[in-house]
């Protein structure tokens, strides 16, 4: 590995959102992994003592090198990993089982780093299937990974990874696979034809519940359809793809190697467009409030906002996800009979709920209450198997930990201290169990 320092105004390819962020941290250095397209950002407190405790970030395809908590967390005094996966902003040249050795090299590289003691991993969004899945097989090896019910098996290349010390799941949802799975609007009838859409389905029809100025509500009758169509509809996908790959095996389809699949039609999600979906925990969990203080008295709502535009963007090519049968199979596809809480978890090597049933150091699940996961995590939280876990939502943030403006003005209420707040617990939980 070779290092050499960097202006973190450079890096053109950084999360857009995020951009404003690199300059609170005075020196990152770039680091150079051994598959030329993964790259690092490793950030060191500017003063105070040497971290003992190192973190790292990563997603299966976006582009972490500054992501908001490498900047946050130096600043609290942690040694912070930033890093760009191979398969960075290309859904399509996925290969789930390589991303694991990016992981990889980023845990081998934070371990040998002076005074470094312990090193957690910290999953945000997309990041939580891929931190937890290596979290996973490092614990428990291929027998994990492996077996009948999986749609792809892993690769042994995956085998003998060194483990983390703890998991941090920020905001994660609970797999690409089970987001591709709720994000199929369930009405469409034919893959062929975009246009084919049953009515009594359609998630953007008025007469179903759809509010094309706010808040949809739909009634359990529809929701327990809709929600049977989206699994129907992605177990024709699993058939589809397998049977082109039994082809490919034979030799009766070329290339022979790997082919494209499309799926058009993946706006239809409904916890988009209804809050009354998923849109609070079921039992009182801690709501981190923007004082600062824990209220754990009762279940906690989601303050977001709905996104009616959803039924624009449903038909539109933006949305359109472009795969490969590959990349489908090994970390966009999921078994399941109902696409809220019929899913076969561990079908998938891209799920959460399975990865942490099987994970026992300490982990951190979070959510933030301005978006849709809140229920999500609850799930994940309910099935981890550690010990010692704990669980927290972020009152009125956004995805990206940051304050929900659209929340304020609906509810009246001010969330302008929520990323202090969400990355002051981090610290303190870390502290806590790694100093």
């Amino acid at each position: 590995m070779k290092t050499k320092q960097f202006v973190a105004a450079g890096l053109g390819l950084m999360l857009g959102y995020l951009a404003t962020e690199a300059a609170a941290q005075s020196d990152p250095r770039y680091i150079r992994f051994s598959n030329s397209a993964t790259k690092g950002a490793l950030y060191k407190p500017d003063s105070g003592p040497a971290p003992k405790i190192a973190v790292l970030v990563i997603h299966r395809t976006s582009n972490f090198m500054n992501h908001i908590s490498t900047t946050e967390l130096a600043q609290r005094g942690f040694l912070v990993l930033g890093m760009n996966p191979r398969s960075d902003n290309n859904e399509a040249a996925v290969d789930w089982d390589a991303n694991q050795l990016d992981v990889r090299e980023g845990v081998e590289f934070l371990k040998k780093q002076p005074g470094i003691q312990k090193v957690v991993l910290l999953g945000h969004s997309g990041g939580g299937p891929t931190t937890s899945y290596y979290q996973a097989v490092a614990e428990n090896g291929l027998s994990y990974c492996k077996g009948a019910n999986k749609l792809v098996e892993c690769n042994d290349k995956v085998a003998g990874a060194p483990k983390a010390d703890g998991l941090i799941l920020v905001d994660a949802h609970p797999g690409n696979s089970v987001n591709g799975l709720r994000s199929l609007n369930g009405a469409l009838t034919d893959e062929n034809d975009i246009t084919k859409i049953d009515p009594s389905l359609d998630p953007f029809n008025p007469k179903n519940g759809f509010n094309p100025n706010g808040d949809s509500t739909y009634s359990k009758e529809f929701q327990d359809r809709y929600y049977k169509a989206q699994s129907d509809r992605m177990n024709r996908l699993i058939d589809k793809a397998q049977k082109m790959l039994v082809e490919m095996k034979a030799g009766r389809h070329q290339p022979a190697d790997d082919e494209s699949f499309v799926i058009y039609r993946n706006r239809g999600r409904l916890m988009d467009i209804s809050t009354g979906v998923h849109g609070s925990t079921v039992k009182p969990q801690k709501l981190l409030k923007n004082d600062g203080t824990v209220d754990a008295s009762k279940p906690v709502k989601t303050v977001r906002v709905s996104t009616p535009d959803n039924a624009k963007r449903d038909a539109e090519f933006g949305d359109v996800r472009q795969l490969t049968i590959k990349s489908f199979l090994s970390a966009n596809a999921v078994k399941s009979k109902s696409a809220l809480d019929g899913i076969d978890w561990c079908s998938s090597n891209n799920s959460v709920p399975c990865a942490v049933q099987n994970i026992s150091v300490p982990l951190l699940v979070t959510a933030m209450g301005g978006h849709y996961f809140i229920r999500d995590n609850e799930i994940t939280y309910e099935m981890a198997k550690s010990a010692d876990k704990d669980f927290i939502v972020l009152e009125g943030a956004v995805h990206g930990m940051t304050p929900c403006k659209p929340c304020s003005a609906a509810t009246g209420q001010d969330y302008g201290n929520a990323t202090k707040n969400f990355f002051d617990y981090l610290a303190a939980w870390m502290n806590k169990r790694f100093s």
